[in-house]
């Protein structure tokens, strides 16, 4: 009796180390694949601020002539148009989350490099909106920072300074992606059930960009804020196109 009450607890010891051991392949697997999605998007995917300014102003109304105008306006219209900005990203994730999504796990690498790349123009829009533009070194360091914030992960601005833009955001992309992986991988395991894949390929990358575009708004929408509090105590006014960057702008010259 005792021999035989030993067999369920063996079996049920194998089945939850087969669920790690797979657990544990497919977080490697969203890894890698985040890594390469977010290294083509820094390479290959970015929003241009001209065409982008003219869409707020057409599509939106912004009534602005350039991204300085942004600090004129009510935080109340800023943050109306960043909610409609990330409505539009999780859409279009979902659309592409659908079709992806009826391959199962087979279909992870190249669902997460379009993933990856929605996810970093609508990174890229709330930047520009908040009044950030990302034209220099500095500055699109500057835009990683914000989506490792976007991904929950702190980066320390000593490792901007001690690093070149161009080893900087590799390191950057390795620590957004080896932090994703695991919160991708608890989301996304319901995956593995292919008759269901589409519609939680859809849900889920729903949720992905939310959750992203929620933390990069509030990453931006914090520093637009301080930046303007900090220029209307120094009694400076509205900020020129040289205050792109709140980090190491001198606002007393």
């Amino acid at each position: 009796m005792a021999h035989r009450s030993l067999l369920p607890c063996d079996s049920c010891d194998k089945v939850e180390f087969m669920a790690e051991q797979r657990k544990s392949w497919l977080r490697r697997s969203v890894e890698t694949a985040l890594v390469k999605g977010l290294t083509r998007a820094y390479s290959t995917v970015r929003v241009d601020p001209a065409k982008f300014l003219l869409q707020l102003r057409a599509a939106y109304r912004v009534p602005i002539s350039g991204y300085h105008g942004v600090y004129s306006l009510e935080m109340e219209e800023l943050d109306a148009v960043a909610d409609s900005l990330i409505r539009s990203g999780m859409k279009l994730a979902a659309v592409e989350g659908a079709g992806f999504g009826l391959g199962g796990l087979l279909t992870i690498v190249p669902d997460l490099g379009i993933l990856s790349a929605i996810t970093m123009r609508t990174i890229q829009k709330l930047s520009l909106l908040y009044g950030f533009e990302f034209n220099t070194d500095d500055e699109i360091a500057e835009l990683w920072i914000a989506a490792a914030s976007a991904a929950g992960v702190d980066i320390s601005r000593e490792l901007l300074e001690k690093e070149v833009v161009n080893k900087f955001v590799p390191r950057v992309i390795q620590r957004i992606a080896a932090r994703a992986s695991a919160e991708v991988v608890e989301k996304w395991a319901g995956r593995v059930i292919p008759l269901a894949s589409s519609a939680i390929g859809a849900g889920l990358n729903y949720w992905f960009v939310r959750a992203w575009g929620e933390r990069a708004k509030a990453h931006f929408r914090g520093r637009h804020l301080a930046l303007r509090q900090r220029v209307a105590l120094q009694g400076q006014g509205r900020p020129s196109p040289a205050f792109r960057r709140f980090g190491d702008t001198d606002l007393s010259s």
